[in-house]
């Protein structure tokens, strides 16, 4: 069956706020049906006058004009207000939807691609908004418009009225008949669409890796291969609407005939004026306008029964990182504690696969901790424990002397920054990238925090200052660039604990000097957890941890390890920690 009730239960919340809107559309749909069913009336009055030869014909001209005006008008109006109801409402939606989605654990976020979540969060809410905007006049309004001409005919003659009802319900109910084989097919057309452009970001993405290894015929050829998968799908879904649109072809080809051959008769036998006869054949034409409009909305219908299942069942999944923490992390710089951590990202993988094997670290507040450890030994993953990006397998990770899931969230992510390699900026001004599109951040802040780190006098070289606008990604912007907008990040979050992973990797000789500065800066007064590749980077660490293949090898005093020619972290000073850890 149509799924109104599921439309109706996802969006009802959001239409609560436009109760006054809804009224006042209703009234105006009611008023323009009303219109459209009474201006036939004042046509057969004109002509059973004129054939009587009787006055007042210049009247109900007028009286004509007046109300098909009115009617156009109650129309047009009605329409933009359901448009703006449909988007506010759809729009609240997208906001919710997008929020709940954020919120998901990255293990959610590593089953679907960027563009798969764009497709489902914007292509999907789209066709709801299509839907509901258009539901309410095309669809409600043209089934009251049907239910009021089928009682004018049934007044003027039984026998017609009965006809054009049985034809009614037989045209409705196989357009329905057909809505639920084609909702089916259309939900596969859309899971195939939000593959497809899932697929498309990714390559976007990875345009100049895929020019320098000479991958291009491979692109082009899953490009084509999805489109083949795609295109049956699309062609039933358009099947569906190719039945509804012939067969209401054929329900008023019978109609037509059953009319005038019904007409003809009853007006033979005087039962029928020739102002009747004109009411009756005109009003089963405008059966027509109707249940052409309802069909038109049916393929509407059959893309927002998809999205709807779509749209509840991303709403359905629930994160792993339950958020019912209370505790709010202290003041000042943070301890961090592993104790016996193992970690695993795919469930089910046995040891052999683990990424962390019983790890037990202590840092106390205000050190800083330098991490080594080849490429997989398990580095970033403990970074992202740290920020609660996933939660241990077994063992407990502490920040601040709190246990992550027994802090708030917003508390925790608010008091851990994390600085990448990969700095995410936005296609908008600094201040909006330094602030994430916070106005109650004020400049005088901005200007504070940019002093504090150096990084004013870089700002000021920008050509609009502040209000330079960012490519999308940091297009225009040195890796190092970028690094210093994210340490300004944290200043204005006021970190107790900085997370670098690898920030120090990819230095520009122009930046190096200020990036130096910037992050001595950014460890003073901080408990620092830096994931290091540079011998400079290490040389600031109070404490070393180096991991093998996700296991604890050693632990220490920088300076005690140092000095002790037998430590591996002595012998990887000797031999060079870039060589060795390349």
């Amino acid at each position: 069956m149509i799924p109104i009730r599921q439309y109706w239960n996802l969006l009802r919340h959001y239409l609560r706020p436009q109760r006054a809107r809804v009224a006042v559309l209703a009234i105006l749909l009611l008023s323009s049906i009303a219109l459209q069913v009474a201006n036939p009336q004042v046509i057969k009055r004109f002509i059973d006058r004129a054939v009587a030869g009787e006055p007042g014909l210049v009247g109900l001209a007028a009286l004509f004009l007046v109300v098909a005006i009115s009617h156009q008008a109650f129309m047009v109006t009605a329409r933009w207000l359901a448009e703006h109801i449909g988007w506010t409402a759809t729009n609240e939606l997208r906001r919710d939807l997008a929020a709940h989605v954020l919120d998901l654990d990255m293990g959610f976020h590593k089953e679907h691609s960027p563009g798969e979540l764009v497709e489902r969060i914007d292509g999907d809410v789209t066709a709801l908004s299509n839907f509901f905007s258009q539901f309410s006049v095309q669809v409600l309004g043209n089934l009251l418009l049907l239910l009021g001409v089928l009682v004018l005919l049934t007044r003027e003659s039984a026998v017609i009225g009965l006809a054009m009802t049985a034809l009614a319900i037989a045209a409705f109910a196989g357009m329905v008949r057909m809505q639920q084989i084609a909702s089916a097919w259309w939900r596969d057309v859309r899971a195939r669409r939000a593959e497809f452009y899932g697929y498309l970001g990714e390559v976007v993405g990875a345009t100049e890796d895929i020019r320098a290894n000479g991958a291009d015929d491979f692109i082009q050829r899953r490009f084509t291969e999805m489109h083949r998968a795609w295109l049956p799908w699309e062609i039933k879904g358009r099947w569906g609407w190719s039945v509804l649109w012939g067969t209401n072809i054929v329900y008023f080809a019978v109609g037509n005939a059953a009319i005038f051959a019904l007409g003809s008769w009853l007006f033979n036998d005087g039962r029928l004026s020739l102002g009747s006869v004109y009411l009756v054949f005109f009003y089963t034409e405008m059966l027509r306008p109707p249940l052409d409009r309802i069909r038109h909305q049916m393929e509407d219908m059959q893309k927002a029964g998809a999205a709807i299942s779509r749209v509840r069942e991303l709403f359905g999944r629930e994160t792993a990182l339950v958020d019912a923490g209370t505790a709010s992390l202290p003041d000042g710089p943070l301890a961090i504690e592993f104790d016996r951590v193992d970690f695993t990202y795919e469930d089910g993988d046995d040891d052999g696969r683990r990424v962390l094997h019983d790890i037990t670290v202590s840092v106390a507040p205000g050190r800083v901790i330098g991490v080594l450890g080849r490429t997989g030994s398990g580095k970033t993953t403990m970074a992202r424990l740290l920020a609660r990006l996933y939660d241990p397998e077994r063992g407990t990770v502490k920040v601040g002397g709190v246990a992550a899931p027994e802090a708030k969230l917003s508390s925790l992510r608010r008091r851990v920054g994390m600085v990448t390699q990969d700095v995410q900026l936005f296609h908008a001004t600094i201040r909006d990238n330094l602030t994430f599109f916070d106005d109650s951040v004020t400049d005088d802040r901005l200007w504070q925090v940019l002093e504090e780190l150096g990084l004013a006098d870089w700002v000021r070289a920008k050509p609009a200052g502040l209000d330079t606008v960012l490519q999308a990604g940091g297009g225009g912007l040195s890796a190092g660039e970028a690094q210093l907008l994210a340490f300004a990040r944290i200043f204005l979050e006021d970190s107790g604990l900085v997370v670098l992973d690898e920030a120090s990797s990819r230095l520009d000789p122009a930046t190096e000097q200020l990036i130096e500065r910037a992050i001595t800066r950014l460890l003073d007064d901080r408990t620092g957890f830096i994931i290091a590749h540079r011998l400079e980077t290490v040389e600031r660490a109070d404490d070393i941890l180096i991991l093998e293949d996700g296991r604890v090898i050693e632990f220490g005093s920088r300076r005690e390890l140092a000095a002790d020619p037998s430590s591996r972290f002595a012998r990887l000073l000797r031999a060079g920690i870039e060589e060795v850890l390349a």
